[in-house]
């Protein structure tokens, strides 16, 4: 089995790709239109200079070759919500090529990232009429194609799991409103490939997937033969359905784009800089730190604040052990009340700082993380320490076995938590459940 992908992203800029339009959500349709992204005859497109460099972030992120120079192309066939009867694109000039994107230890190719205009959309209704609105057509979209290297359902959705997460923190792409991210499926249980259109999520994308292996793999045990098309995916009941016979590059009829010209992109590549991707983080992580691969990819996918400010707290006490300890526990537990806060991380390091130097006990040091990263008052948190902690420690006393059996399997913990959390009956929050029993835990171990 062969599985690529086509992922789309819509770029976060404020206008459309070739003109002024704005690409913020329009509260009637058509109404973000004008005769550039309408297509209209005499109109001239301009390049919008932010969605090259968004394309440039991601060829980087991505590990592609960018090429000193770039062009667009005229894509030729005609569907309603595409009223130019073209859509410009990049065919053999795109902004990068040849990359390299790994899942774990296994490298994923990417074949190219273009940036491209976004059709419209059709709207379909039970009577067999359609509507079309413009309001998308000519947003700005990259499109990243993979190498066919998937060999399950279940490794694409990984793969996609992880590329989302850096491509919103590469071009700082909202997770909310019109900007989305849609996929094109290509798969081949034998010689010949389907294309899935446009499905959404991830979960989706492992189900279109799974199922057309299942279909390709019975037409094929039965003698028969898969037809190369596009097929759309039917998210209520599951399952792809036939839309097209599927085209070749050749029956696009691409030709070069006339009125956009050449740019020149090398000067302006070599200018960028993009932030450290989670997975080139992590990896970092591991190494400099001599992390685990889950410890270090847990702590950047939480946040990547929470990471830095890990480096920090090394950096303050030179001790990696205690710096890993107390993030994963209470700086951990605690980070969603202290990103609100807007709080200076360093006051955390500080505190540990001088837990280091033996000026104050764990305990005490607890207490003043969670009261400064939470805005509770140094009493209350006290408080609540000492019924919660004498809950736990009671029943670790009664059972010894678990300190065993958390040498062997880290998630022996939820044990503890779950004893905890039933006791307590929603007396206390889950994060400072979880912040307490891992620290005794992890004093016993």
């Amino acid at each position: 089995m062969k599985i690529g992908l086509e992922i789309h992203v819509q770029l976060p800029t404020e206008s459309k790709m070739f003109c002024s339009c704005p690409t913020t959500d329009a509260d009637a349709p058509n109404t973000h239109v004008c005769p550039i992204c309408l297509g209209m005859p005499g109109t001239r497109p301009v390049m919008n200079r932010k969605a090259v460099e968004c394309g440039i972030k991601l060829a980087k992120m991505l590990n592609c070759q960018i090429p000193d120079t770039m062009w667009f192309s005229r894509k030729t066939y005609f569907y309603p919500d595409m009223s130019k009867g073209v859509q410009v694109t990049q065919f053999d000039h795109a902004v990068g090529s040849k990359g390299v994107y790994h899942i774990g230890k296994k490298p994923i190719g990417i074949t190219k990232i273009q940036i491209e205009e976004d059709p419209g959309k059709t709207k379909r209704f039970g009577d067999k009429s359609s509507l079309v609105d413009y309001n998308r057509a000519g947003m700005p979209l990259a499109e990243i194609v993979t190498d066919p290297d998937f060999s399950t359902p279940a490794e694409a959705r990984e793969f996609l799991k992880q590329l989302i997460t850096d491509i919103r923190r590469t071009i700082d792409l909202p997770g909310d409103g019109e900007r989305s991210i849609r996929c094109d499926c290509n798969i081949s249980v034998g010689i010949e490939r389907c294309e899935v259109k446009n499905v959404s999520g991830l979960r989706n994308v492992e189900r279109a997937l799974t199922f057309e292996a299942i279909r390709q793999t019975k037409i094929l045990k039965a003698g028969g033969k898969i037809e190369r098309e596009t097929r759309g995916f039917d998210e209520e009941r599951g399952v792809t359905f036939s839309v097209r016979k599927k085209e070749y590059e050749s029956d696009y009829g691409y030709i070069e784009e006339p009125d956009i010209g050449i740019f020149h992109i090398r000067e302006l590549a070599d200018s960028i800089t993009i932030k450290e991707s989670h997975v080139t983080m992590a990896a970092r992580l591991s190494k400099e730190y001599g992390l685990d691969e889950k410890t270090a990819n847990q702590m950047v996918l939480t946040s990547v604040g929470l990471a830095e400010l890990f480096e920090l707290i090394v950096k303050a006490t030179g001790d990696v052990q205690m710096a890993v300890s107390w993030t994963r526990g209470t700086i951990s537990a605690n980070w969603k009340a202290f990103e609100a806060s807007g709080k200076d991380p360093a006051g955390i390091s500080e505190i540990l700082v001088r837990f280091g130097k033996g000026e104050i006990t764990d305990v005490e040091t607890d207490m003043g993380i969670k009261s400064y990263m939470t805005g509770k008052d140094a009493k209350t948190v006290k408080e609540q320490n000492a019924d919660l902690e004498h809950i736990i420690a009671e029943y670790l006393d009664a059972h010894p076995e678990i300190i065993d059996e958390m040498r062997k399997n880290d998630k022996t913990v939820n044990r503890v938590i779950g004893h905890a959390m039933k006791e307590t009956g929603g007396k206390y929050s889950s994060s400072d459940i979880v912040s307490v029993t891992k620290r005794l835990l992890e004093s016993k171990l």
